[in-house]
C-alpha cells in the first residue's frame, strides 16, 4: 500500500534539509508507540537507523538502511527501507522529498508498506497515516521562518 503525505513550508528547501537530522527525526515521533533511537547514522547511502518501539505489552525493533540519496538545484530526496521490520509488516520504503516551489518547499512523504496480506494492510493503513499526519505541524513550526 502507498501513503503520501504533503507539508507545505516557509523555509528554504536547502534549510529544510539540513534540519533533517537526529534531533527533528525525535520530534517527529509520535505518543504511541514511544519510541527510542537506537540509532542514527544519518541520511546517506549505507546508513543505519534504529528505532525500538515500546508498545507497552512487548517491544519491537525496526532497523532501516538509507538506499538512496540525490539532490539538484531545486530538492532534494532520500529513501529508507525496512531492513528489521515489527513481526506486523513485511516491507517498508519510505522517500524523504524535500522540493523548492514559490511559496518556500514541500515536503513529501512517500511511504509504501506491506504486512504480506491485503487485509492486514488495510487495517494498518489508518494508524500509519496517522503517525505521518502527526508530522505536519510539526514540520510546519519547525519551518515557519524563512
Amino acid at each position: 500500500m502507498r501513503i503520501i503525505i504533503k507539508t507545505q513550508v516557509r523555509s528554504d528547501w536547502q534549510t529544510v534539509k539540513d534540519a533533517f537530522n537526529e534531533s527533528l527525526l525525535k520530534r517527529l515521533s509520535p505518543p504511541f508507540p514511544p519510541a527510542r533511537l537506537v540509532r542514527y547514522d544519518g541520511n546517506s547511502p549505507g546508513n543505519l537507523i534504529e528505532i525500538e518501539l515500546n508498545f507497552l505489552v512487548f517491544k519491537a525493533y525496526w532497523v532501516s538502511i538509507i538506499t538512496a540519496e540525490q539532490e539538484n538545484i531545486s530538492g532534494y530526496s532520500f529513501t529508507d527501507e525496512g531492513y528489521k521490520l515489527p513481526f506486523f509488516l513485511s516491507r517498508w520504503k519510505h522517500i524523504h522529498k524535500i522540493t523548492e516551489n514559490p511559496n518556500g518547499t514541500l515536503i513529501i512523504d512517500d511511504i509504501e508498506f506491506g504486512t504480506g496480506y491485503l487485509l492486514s494492510d488495510f487495517i494498518l493503513y489508518p494508524a500509519l497515516w496517522l503517525q505521518f499526519m502527526y508530522r505536519k505541524p510539526i514540520y510546519k513550526k519547525v519551518f515557519s521562518r524563512s
